[in-house]
């Protein structure tokens, strides 16, 4: 005998709203909030890819249209090859490449400016599970970087999630300045210490 029973249906009642999404609101999550809070989570939200042999002109504009300043550099089993940021696209790696190449700079690709693979330092998901934000932050200053990667190993190795300290700055209700990656994690402390 099954135990599935059907769900009642109920009117909806008129001027009923749309609940409000949360996520990336100022003041939503605090330092002591669940780190996964401030996680941009793949299996809810789909991954922004590139291929390695697009140029770098490409990747930049995607950027732009999808509203994020990382990308992860697939091959075409869809597995990680490498990642590419805004800044890595704005910096001097492409100019380099150019020259190193003798190319013209509309023809440098993805896989010239990209940070491969096997330079690409990861957070273990079921650590993030037991961390907050206000360590998240101190994991990103610690390492230098904007963003951080979250690899799920329970099973075959995926990547999960992406932590951007914009993103998070922005929940804690702080923007963060482009001047520097050093007074962007400063201002994400101060707004810990003032919380």
């Amino acid at each position: 005998m099954s135990t599935q029973r059907h769900l009642h249906h109920h009117p909806l009642p008129a001027g009923t709203p749309v609940i409000e999404f949360d996520h990336g609101r100022p003041g939503s999550v605090t330092p002591d909030s669940p780190a996964t809070d401030v996680m941009t989570d793949l299996r809810h939200t789909p991954a922004f890819t590139i291929d390695p042999d697009a140029t770098a002109n490409n990747a930049l504009q995607k950027m732009m249209h999808a509203g994020v300043r990382l990308l992860l550099v697939t091959n075409a089993s869809r597995h990680v090859v490498g990642l590419i940021t805004a800044r890595d696209l704005m910096g001097e790696k492409p100019v380099r490449a150019a020259t190193e190449n003798q190319i013209p700079s509309d023809a440098v690709t993805v896989a010239q400016c990209m940070v491969p693979q096997q330079h690409i330092e990861v957070l273990d998901y079921a650590e993030v599970l037991r961390s907050t934000v206000a360590e998240i932050v101190l994991t990103l200053r610690h390492s230098g970087r904007q963003h951080a990667l979250v690899l799920e190993t329970d099973g075959k190795p995926v990547v999960r999630g992406i932590f951007s300290a914009v993103r998070v700055g922005r929940q804690l209700g702080v923007e963060l300045h482009a001047s520097g990656q050093m007074q962007s994690f400063a201002e994400l402390e101060q707004a810990i210490a003032a919380l």
